[in-house]
Order: C-alpha cells, then sequence, then structure tokens
C-alpha cells in the first residue's frame, strides 16, 4: 500500500509507457499515468475512441433492461463519470471485462469516446472476472439504496418523486428501505407482487414524498404483523411453517385473478384501497378453514 501523494510519483516501467505510445496511435489520449493505491501498479486513465472499445470475450449477457435505465441515468446527468476498466489486446481491441452495459449505453446515447482505466497486465481482465460473480444486490440493498438517495435528494431538490424515477429505481423501494430499517428481518419480496401492481412514483416534492412513504412504511408493517399472526396459527395449530406466507398474502390479496392494465399508472387513492381491501380480508380470514385448504393441497 502507498500514500496518497506516491500514487503520482516513482519510476515508471518501460510497458507503461509503450502502453501509453499505443493509447496514442489508436487514437486515444493518455490523460494521467499513475499508480493505484493498493498494490502500487502503475496505470493509465485514458479517453478512448468508443469504436475501439469492446467488452470482453466472457463477459456475461447484456441485460436490456439494466442498458436502458443505465442510459436514463447518464443522460439526465450529461457526464460520463464511471470510467471503464479495460486491457489493449494486441489487436488494438479495448476489452472491458465490468463495463458492458455502461459501454452500451453510452452507444445508444451516441458518445464518440469514454473514458477508461487501462491496465497493463492483461491478466487482471480475468481477475476482474471473479469480482463480476459476485451476489448481484438484492432487493434489501436496493430498497436501503433508494432510502439513503431519496433522502439526500430531499435536503436540496424541490422537485416532485417521480422526476428521480431512474435514479430511485422502483416506487416501493423507499417504502421498504424504511420498513427494512424499523424490522431488518421484513420479508419484502412476499409483497412484491401486490406493489408492483398498486404502487407508482409519486408527484409530490421529495420530502413531502417522503412522510408519505413514512406512512406507506408504517401501514405495510401493521399489515406484517397481522399476516405474522395468521403465520403463528398456522404453525402451532396446524403444523404449517412460514412458507406459508406467500400463500397467505396471494389469498387475501384483492388483485387476485385480475390482471394488469399495461403503462397504467396507478393513484395514490388506489393504492390506499387496495392495502385497506388486503389488511380487512387478512384481519378477516379464517385461520382455521384456509389451514385446511393448504393441508388438502392441489385438487
Amino acid at each position: 500500500m502507498i500514500d496518497a501523494a506516491d500514487c503520482a510519483t516513482g519510476v515508471k516501467p518501460a510497458q507503461l509507457e509503450k502502453l501509453a505510445a499505443a493509447v496514442v496511435a489508436d487514437g486515444g489520449a493518455v490523460l494521467a499515468e499513475y499508480r493505484e493505491p493498493l498494490g502500487g501498479h502503475w496505470q493509465l486513465l485514458c479517453s478512448l475512441p468508443i469504436r475501439n472499445v469492446v467488452p470482453a470475450p466472457f463477459q456475461r449477457d447484456l441485460s436490456d433492461s439494466h442498458v436502458v435505465r443505465m442510459r436514463e441515468v447518464i443522460e439526465r446527468t450529461d457526464r460520463f463519470l464511471d470510467p471503464l476498466i479495460t486491457v489493449r489486446t494486441d489487436s488494438g481491441d479495448y476489452w472491458t471485462p465490468n463495463g458492458y452495459h455502461r459501454l452500451e449505453a453510452m452507444r445508444r446515447i451516441g458518445a464518440r469516446a469514454v473514458v477508461a482505466i487501462v491496465v497493463p497486465e492483461v491478466q487482471v481482465a480475468y481477475q476482474i472476472l471473479a469480482l463480476n460473480t459476485e451476489r448481484a444486490p438484492g432487493t434489501r440493498e436496493k430498497s436501503m439504496q433508494a432510502l439513503r438517495l431519496a433522502r439526500l435528494l430531499a435536503k436540496t431538490e424541490r422537485l416532485p418523486e417521480l422526476e428521480f424515477a431512474p435514479e430511485l429505481e422502483t416506487p416501493y423501494y423507499v417504502t421498504f428501505g424504511i420498513c427494512y430499517e424499523a424490522r431488518p428481518r421484513f420479508a419484502a419480496s412476499a409483497y412484491q407482487g401486490l406493489l408492483r401492481r398498486v404502487d407508482a412514483f409519486l408527484d409530490e416534492e421529495l420530502g413531502a414524498a417522503l412522510a408519505t412513504r413514512e406512512a406507506r412504511a408504517g401501514a405495510l408493517l401493521e399489515l406484517d404483523d397481522k399476516i405474522g399472526e395468521i403465520l403463528d396459527v398456522l404453525r402451532e395449530d396446524h403444523g404449517l411453517d412460514s412458507s406459508a406466507r406467500a400463500a397467505v398474502i396471494a389469498h387475501v390479496n384483492p388483485l387476485r385473478g385480475t390482471r394488469a392494465t399495461r403503462d397504467r399508472v396507478p393513484t395514490p387513492r388506489e393504492y390506499d384501497e387496495a392495502m385497506r381491501a388486503i389488511f380487512d380480508a387478512a384481519a378477516a380470514l379464517d385461520v382455521a378453514a384456509f389451514a385446511e385448504v393448504l393441508l388438502s393441497g392441489p385438487a
């Protein structure tokens, strides 16, 4: 490990100088030569012609929906702020083992260049592949990230929540984040199917929207408590385990069996009505009769 000041000092290896010359010959520009702070390895920060940058051949398949979201965010900021990591091949291509979606988003925008860290050692690309196999962020991570972002934005922004849809990604993530704060083992995935049908980004200033999300989280936790009471009875009196949670929620879901209308945005009133209906249905559930249905299995 090296100190911050040492990242810009030291003897540059001949391999680095050769790589810098190749970048220029390929139509790029070397913006900086520096040592990274962990191992003290030399690498380049460059601008590269986008036509020369390609996904590494062992890269995972592209997710079009992820590219679309990334493009929206990049266009909103009007900046490319997250450099790709690349290695140069003998053919003059620059493999990126971890930037496929950002690269494709920039292509679709029509960018002519990207900023990249160019690493001299090709084998680093294979090591980065191992990093890419880490578990993708789950609902909890995404929800907590959305909540923190919404709170940060609310301090300075006076725009409605719906203006930040690309950054927050999904309407109910902020609500889930508040639930996770109060109840770390909150079973958010059990409620996604319902909220996907009735929740939407709010046409309220972020601060007010956060207050609405706080209220919705409180109601959702109240519903979760009621579902928990039902599960306790199913377990203690009928020998069923907590895996019955999804079946209970599906049974009391007022939208069960209805078809969603594509591109239709649900209103806050519809959200409130649906949540009130599911709570009332849960409160009125004949648990013993429902247990018989579960125990009898499919007809």
